[in-house]
């Protein structure tokens, strides 16, 4: 008995050095090895995260830290007179990363962002209604929007002039954009008067920080949104968007400088511009002439004419998402640089080009 305890205590494995065991001597080899040992730098502590808009590959989910071990089930046992180690169980978990450029309709604002952008920048309208007669009535109006993204308006009694058993209305907003396209939007609903008190402070409120004009608060209305139909440009489908989809959604967050970045690129980056339909879009024509439209959080819009004068639009997305125009802007940068690098043959190309285009206009 003897013998099996002095096998069974030399055969069970030594503590972890990482655990808080040790004997407490100062001369013990194991321990004074262990604080000798320098602590090796993280081979990913330097590493800045990439501004390139790769497809990424799979990682494993790696879990780093040491588990805690119950020793008791590496007890060595002893069976048919022979020494048997319960072997180690484990697994490991990947979780795939979806790649950043897959389509360009996944990379465009939703319906509803793009309805709340149109009327945030825009401050006149036509409002149509049905007066008494029958016939239906429409004309142009000024208009503010509250927090949910509802038409605020002032109207006279001359311009009330709807049936009062029939207050549907519906209010068309359009807007253009830097002269290459008309994106504009529909909201159908009832025509209301505000009946409490706080309600019509804050409608006034918004036609005041709209047009910075005090306003009588007998001539305030706003429209009880029931739905919006959104359309891109002229000539093209639309969409409906629900009143509740248009109430949560946020106007996009570039919309009070976007008009200016366009300029300022389309007026100095031409060649940027151009460079980008050649590289970043899969296109099977040469490319005459490019300009950029708009420009959102998740991209920017180019109208491209080809040598045989046809015009197509190519969404190209950002790396990732903006807030900011500085943001915007330092995306641009990037992308320039590595377009200018693929061009020249200085980087491989690792990104999977926009293959979706849309016919525009073609010139007779």
């Amino acid at each position: 008995m003897k013998s099996l305890f002095v096998l069974t205590t030399l055969l069970s494995p030594s503590p972890s050095p990482s655990s808080s065991f040790h004997c407490g001597t100062t001369s013990c080899f194991r321990c004074n090895a262990q604080k000798m040992l320098p602590h090796a730098p993280s081979i990913t502590s330097n590493i800045s995260p990439s501004l390139l808009p790769t497809v990424q590959l799979l990682k494993p989910s790696v879990f780093l830290s040491r588990p805690a071990i119950n020793r008791s089930s590496f007890m060595p046992l002893i069976k048919n007179n022979k020494l048997w180690v319960e072997p180690l169980r484990c697994s490991v978990s990947v979780v795939a990363e979806p790649p950043r450029l897959e389509s360009a309709d996944k990379h465009k604002p939703f319906a509803a962002e793009l309805s709340r952008t149109i009327v945030e920048l825009s401050s006149v309208g036509t409002l149509s209604i049905l007066p008494q007669d029958g016939s239906p009535l429409g004309y142009g109006v000024r208009f503010a929007v509250d927090l949910n993204g509802a038409p605020v308006l002032c109207l006279n009694e001359f311009d009330v002039r709807f049936s009062p058993d029939n207050r549907r209305c519906s209010l068309h907003v359009q807007l253009e954009q830097c002269g290459q396209r008309t994106p504009q939007c529909t909201i159908q609903g009832n025509l209301e008067k505000p009946v409490d008190k706080t309600v019509l402070r804050r409608l006034c409120s918004a036609w005041k920080k709209r047009f910075n004009e005090e306003v009588e608060e007998s001539c305030i209305y706003f429209i009880d949104v029931e739905r919006v139909l959104q359309i891109e440009d002229y000539a093209q489908d639309g969409v409906w968007v629900s009143s509740s989809e248009y109430a949560s959604a946020e106007p996009d967050p570039l919309r009070d400088c976007a008009e200016r970045i366009v300029d300022e690129i389309n007026t100095h980056s031409k060649e940027d511009v151009h460079r980008f339909c050649n590289i970043y879009a899969d296109l099977d024509f040469q490319v005459l002439d490019a300009k950029m439209v708009w420009v959102d959080r998740l991209g920017f819009d180019v109208h491209v004419r080809s040598v045989h004068d046809d015009v197509y639009e190519v969404r190209i997305p950002f790396p990732r998402q903006v807030s900011d125009e500085k943001g915007a802007k330092s995306s641009f940068n990037g992308m320039s640089q590595l377009a200018w690098e693929v061009e020249k043959n200085f980087h491989s190309h690792e990104f999977r080009k926009v293959k979706h285009l849309k016919k525009v206009t073609k010139s007779n």
